[in-house]
């Protein structure tokens, strides 16, 4: 691990404890983008909420939303909060999209809620034992350069649809024997309602900033169009069903007392009484598996756009990292609001300059404060918040210079990252289908030599992954 930056004797206390000078960095800046990333992850207080609650145990239980929303805001604050004093990297820390999908429909059904939610505790357990036995940082280690910079360019391609696809300028094709293609351009192939045009606005906003210079251009961007999406809201008299997810209108009131009642609401060892231990194992697998590399690829991603990796491409301050990213899982089961993880969105922070822990002080603040303001999570539509990740998506996207392309041997399994993250809207799809590529191409030419012996294993547990479903269905027969 990289030895701490000699500090400032004249920088103020903020600036020494996050090193803030040696960064190349303000206490404003971190601020501006700790308040870009909130509004950039803002929507997960709302979404995940709907995703679980939309989920059925083995008993046809449901879990109450507003207790959701103010666990989810209440976990990713506080794990925030601890990574940005821990780990002084401008990283927030929410509920991870997919995993709380895993956790509703898969998980859920066979068990009860606490059984489920046990079994993400115990996720988040083995998450942080890999970090103790230095595993995890060996596995980071032990990928080349390259391959981490591909990693990041496929996040910024993944976060950028994420944009699209949640501000409407891209949706998915109905179900239709006369089309083959799965997505298109707004609804039915054209752009169409106010929501869409304020995104559009926001896009090329932000760009021209961006291109001028101009401090806090993604704030600034978020912020006006949060102001017209307010504004036409109330003269074009739209609906929810016109915003979709958040419609951007001025609450009643500001302030709600929070109800805390799923806190705590877990059984730990439960879910192999109720499902079994094989199955109960797989479970535990397929989440740490998915989060332990989505993270990885997030916080390579991200840190790397901020310019804070080593020269040896380490990330400074790792395995703290790690293990607080493993105590956010273990969190998001205790507080039964799914497996929290290190979010892709903190790129918005480091797209506004964020460089140190600071920004993540602001984030987790605000995102504490959203479960007593719980009104106020629904301003801020997503047309609003989608420009700062397509804009974002940009800017990691340049890192696709410092992969070697006419290397093939490395540059097939960068492609297959940057490709697959989008395409199957996943970033442990894309890592996995690299490093199986990665290690398959050295075998072929005779270089398995070249490969650390972990990387070999990483691919062959990947194997077992993406062959999950045709395993678990053997285990059942036998």
């Amino acid at each position: 691990m990289a030895a701490p930056p000699a500090l400032d004797p004249e920088a103020s206390p903020y600036e020494r404890l996050f090193w803030m000078r040696e960064r190349g960095t303000t206490v404003l800046r971190e601020v501006r983008g700790g308040l870009a990333t909130f509004f950039a992850l803002a929507y997960i207080v709302v979404l995940n909420p709907l995703i679980l609650g939309s989920g059925k145990d083995l008993y046809g239980h449901t879990l109450n939303t507003a207790q959701l929303t103010v666990s989810t805001a209440v976990v990713a604050g506080v794990m925030t909060i601890v990574m940005g004093l821990g780990g002084n990297l401008p990283l927030a820390i929410a509920a991870g999209l997919g995993l709380n999908g895993v956790v509703a429909y898969t998980i859920a059904p066979t068990m009860s809620w606490p059984d489920a939610m046990g079994l993400v505790v115990l996720e988040g357990i083995g998450i942080c034992l890999l970090v103790v036995t230095g595993l995890r940082k060996m596995i980071m280690d032990a990928i080349p350069m390259p391959l981490k910079r591909a990693i990041g360019v496929g996040i910024g391609l993944f976060i950028a649809l994420i944009g699209l696809v949640d501000a409407g300028f891209v949706t998915r094709v109905p179900d239709s024997a006369q089309s083959t293609v799965p997505v298109q351009l707004g609804t039915n192939g054209e752009l169409t309602g106010w929501p869409v045009l304020i995104f559009c606005l926001g896009v090329l906003a932000t760009f021209l900033l961006l291109v001028r210079k101009v401090p806090g251009a993604i704030l600034i961007s978020i912020v006006g169009c949060t102001v017209i999406a307010v504004i036409v809201n109330n003269v074009a008299h739209l609906t929810a069903a016109d915003w979709g997810l958040i419609q951007p209108k001025i609450p009643h009131h500001l302030f709600a007392s929070p109800d805390f009642g799923l806190l705590g609401k877990f059984s730990l060892f439960g879910g192999f009484a109720q499902a079994g231990a094989v199955t109960a194992v797989v479970f535990i697998f397929t989440l740490i598996l998915s989060d332990f590399f989505d993270a990885m690829g997030t916080i390579v991603g991200v840190t790397a756009e901020a310019g804070l990796l080593t020269p040896e491409g380490e990330v400074p301050g790792i395995n703290r990292v790690l293990f607080i990213d493993g105590l956010a899982a273990a969190a998001g089961g205790a507080g039964s609001c799914s497996s929290n993880t290190t979010f892709v969105e903190s790129a918005a922070g480091v797209g506004e300059g964020a460089r140190t822990g600071f920004a993540s002080l602001v984030t987790g603040a605000l995102l504490l404060l959203t479960a007593f303001m719980t009104p106020l999570t629904g301003i801020v539509p997503q047309q609003a918040a989608a420009p700062a990740l397509v804009v974002v998506g940009f800017l990691m996207t340049t890192q696709i210079q410092y992969i070697p392309w006419d290397d093939w041997s490395i540059a097939i399994p960068g492609y297959l990252a940057i490709a697959l993250m989008p395409f199957t809207y996943s970033i442990t799809n894309g890592i996995g289908a690299a490093v199986i590529a990665f290690v398959a191409i050295r075998i072929v030419l005779g270089r398995l030599r070249e490969v650390h012996p972990l990387m070999i294993v990483v691919a062959l547990l990947f194997v077992a992954y993406f062959a999950l479903s045709p395993i678990e269905h053997w285990l059942n027969v036998r």
